[in-house]
């Protein structure tokens, strides 16, 4: 039987807590799982506020109006065209998540290289990618394959772990990895919310953890970069940051004002 390596990073100290207090603040928002009545509009809103942070720190200037009118760099743009698709998309991240990462970087590339580049998992003949600050070069292509496959393998075992650990834990290797030419923070952010929605902790999407990462965006980079370095101290403190940015998302919520 195949070790289940979530359920060890649940046990580090404070980790099962800490997850267990994000996931009181969500389960506040949706009354107590009782999954109060959600509109599509308030799903909507919530995913369009996610791709405004999520392209902010990836570097966007655009507002969120801008944003919202359509009139906003290809950083953000690409971002918003995740949007239209991560809700069916999640339902697949357990059982193929290889092909949803591929497809989340399909669109939120679209604008930011040639079209081969989209969905291109780098091979040894490119360059390694620079695009996200703070973080040291990305492993050669060689081991970010070996490494990826193991994730994508890990995650279509059953885990005692919570969903929020496994989410942080996916965001973070394939940030530290980007497999891709362009957009791997995009894409590293957008495959944390898939599994949070898929494995239902925010089941209908209304929380904005990619703002919780914006707003703490001071410690984002060194995060990773920790996570990377310190063995299991930098992915204590990782998954500790992940629970806190879900305290945050929910805070976020448009669900908070239409009360």
């Amino acid at each position: 039987m195949s070790a289940d390596v979530f359920e060890p990073l649940a046990g580090l100290e404070g980790v099962g807590s800490a997850a267990r207090a994000a996931r009181d603040a969500v389960d506040v928002l949706l009354r107590d799982r009782g999954l109060r009545k959600v509109g599509s509009d308030m799903t909507a809103e919530a995913l369009l506020r996610g791709a405004h942070a999520s392209a902010a720190l990836a570097g966007s200037p655009a507002t969120l109006d801008e944003v919202r009118r359509g009139a906003a760099d290809g950083l953000a743009t690409g971002a918003v065209r995740m949007t239209g698709e991560l809700m069916a998309l999640a339902p697949r991240v357990d059982a193929a998540p290889v092909q949803v990462w591929t497809r989340l970087h399909q669109l939120a590339a679209a604008d930011l290289g040639p079209d081969e580049q989209l969905g291109h998992l780098r091979t040894t003949r490119e360059p390694l990618p620079d695009d996200i600050p703070g973080l040291p070069p990305a492993p050669p292509a060689d081991e970010m394959w070996e490494r990826l496959s193991a994730l994508a393998q890990n995650l279509t075992r059953p885990t005692k772990a919570p969903g929020l650990v496994v989410a942080g834990i996916v965001h973070a290797e394939l940030a530290v990895l980007r497999p891709f030419p362009t957009a791997n923070g995009l894409v590293a952010r957008a495959a944390e919310r898939c599994l949070l929605v898929a494995r239902g902790i925010d089941p209908v999407g209304v929380t904005v953890p990619e703002l919780g990462h914006y707003e703490l965006a001071g410690s984002y980079g060194s995060g990773l970069d920790d996570y990377a370095a310190q063995g299991l101290t930098g992915v204590r403190d990782w998954l500790l940051r992940t629970c806190e940015v879900l305290t945050l998302g929910a805070e976020r919520s448009p669900l908070v004002r239409s009360r």
